[in-house]
């Protein structure tokens, strides 16, 4: 664990990932499937739900930084901006502050849109176990 070390993911969210998230957790929130619903929205269309903007933030901690073995402990999020059927989202990390001898971290993330605005950014504290653990 590196202080100020930065990792990004990238995904580009579609129907399929929508579909997907709703049969393993029951949310059909209209905002998500009925157009007319969403339409009448601040929104003006369908949007994304939020668990899989963030799940991408479980992806980037788990895999890349701090890495395998990593959980979050504790999770501080704002969401700035709506993310939208066919969007390109892109997630960054950042090591703010390492506890080596407690393998515990906190880290900084954002996450944009194609279009450059900032869609969610947060503070969490994460903990990596070892093999031996």
């Amino acid at each position: 664990m590196v202080l100020g070390y930065k990792t990004t993911r990238i995904i580009t969210l579609t129907e399929q990932h929508i579909n997907t998230y709703t049969a393993l957790t029951g949310d059909y929130n209209p905002l998500h499937f009925d157009v007319s619903f969403a339409t009448q929205t601040k929104f003006g269309r369908l949007v994304v739900k939020g668990g899989l903007t963030t799940g991408l933030l479980n992806a980037l901690v788990a895999m890349d930084n701090p890495g395998p073995g990593t959980i979050f402990l504790s999770q501080n999020w704002n969401f700035t901006a709506p993310v939208y059927f066919g969007d390109t989202i892109t997630a960054e990390d950042e090591m703010l502050s390492v506890h080596e001898s407690k393998l515990i971290n906190q880290m900084g993330f954002k996450i944009t849109r194609q279009d450059g605005e900032t869609i969610l950014e947060r503070v969490s504290w994460c903990f990596t176990f070892s093999p031996d653990e």
